[in-house]
Order: C-alpha cells, then structure tokens, then sequence
C-alpha cells in the first residue's frame, strides 16, 4: 500500500495536480486510495527524502516549491557529471530487448509535432523512458536512483514553464539512441553531454523571458 501511495502521490506531483507549494492533505489521498493515512504518511516521507515534498511543523505536508535558477544550474551540473557516464556504461549493455524499447522511444518521438495539444505528455513519457532505460542500463544502482530523482524534478519544471521542445529534442535524442543501438560508449556519453547543453539553453531562455 505504501507503493501504491508512493506512485499516485509521485503521479499527482507530476502531472501538477498537486501544484508547487500546495498543501497536500492526507485524508483527502487517503479517502481516494481507498486506505489508512499510514501509508500515505511513510510515501509522504520517502517523497520528502527526493525533496520532492517539504515537512513543515503544525502545518504539515507540502508540494515542495518549484525550482529557482539557481535550483536548476545545479541540476544540470549534477547531470553532467553523471549522465554522460550512465550512458557511455548503458551502451555496453544494452539488450535486444532495451534496444527494441530504444527503438520504439524514437518512432515515438520522431512523431510528435510541435504545437500538438498532447505533444508535451507524450514526448514526456518517451523521454522519462530513455532516461530510464540509461540509468538503469548503467549498472550502478545509486546513479540509477539519482538520474530517476533528477529527472521528476525537471519534468515538473518542464510542466510549469511548458519548456519542451518536441523537435528539437528529438533530433538530439535520436543521436544517443543511435549510440546506445550500436554499443559506441564513447558517441553515447558525447550525444547525452550535448543533449544536456542544449536543454540547459532551452530552460536558460524561458527563465530569462520570466524575468523580463
């Protein structure tokens, strides 16, 4: 049940039904769940150890509050000291079967047009796999854990600032895709670095329009 709990409070944070900085009240989720307020309270706590939620005293649990600039530089520094390493590992193991999903990911992607209405969910579920498949792919459970706990953080950010860019990042996922599919270590960690600049460009010049 905690699990349970875990992923529909995690899926309600992403999708911005609950909003940065909002309460979240626990009788409510647990009224939805269908269960005790136990298990909300131990999910609660695991999403408050990926400071994806803040305790705060006799108020109790909030979404945490969206990132700053600042927040956001430091991710992104963060990803590229472990990303590019992820991948360049994953590309050394990737099986016929991650490779079928690779595939797939990039049919998918390549598909989505900018300006669809459903362009930013579906090129977020597409991208939250790749990610996926690096970080596990890398062998190293803890790189693992930190790349899925980056990546909820920006794809909340991306959801407020809509900073997607279906076409663009396709193109540059297409390049790791096709560095994962043919095992190149090195043309893997060099296509993730370069999508990792250009992304951070992209967030840099919503954050700037905000500011004007």
């Amino acid at each position: 049940m905690v699990e349970h709990a875990y992923q529909h409070l995690l899926a309600m944070l992403m999708s911005l039904e609950i909003a940065p900085g909002e309460r979240i009240a626990i009788d409510a989720v647990a009224r939805q769940l269908g269960i005790s307020q136990t298990p909300i309270r131990e999910a609660l706590s695991q999403l408050e150890a990926e400071k994806l939620v803040t305790k705060l005293p006799n108020v109790g649990y909030r979404a945490s509050a969206q990132m700053s600039r600042e927040d956001v530089r430091d991710l992104y520094t963060l990803r590229q000291l472990i990303e590019p390493y992820a991948a360049a590992r994953a590309a050394q193991a990737m099986t016929d079967e991650s490779i079928a999903i690779l595939e797939a990911v990039g049919r998918d992607m390549s598909s989505i047009a900018d300006g669809d209405a459903h362009a930013y969910s579906r090129f977020a579920e597409a991208d939250a796999t790749l990610h996926r498949l690096i970080a596990t792919g890398s062998g190293n459970r803890l790189i693992a854990e930190t790349i899925e706990r980056l990546h909820a953080h920006l794809h909340i950010f991306r959801a407020l600032y809509h900073t997607n860019a279906p076409q663009e990042a396709a193109a540059e996922h297409r390049l790791i895709i096709d560095a994962l599919v043919a095992h190149d270590p090195g043309a893997a960690e060099q296509a993730v670095r370069r999508h990792l600049e250009c992304s951070q460009q992209r967030m840099d010049r919503v954050l700037a329009a905000t500011d004007e």
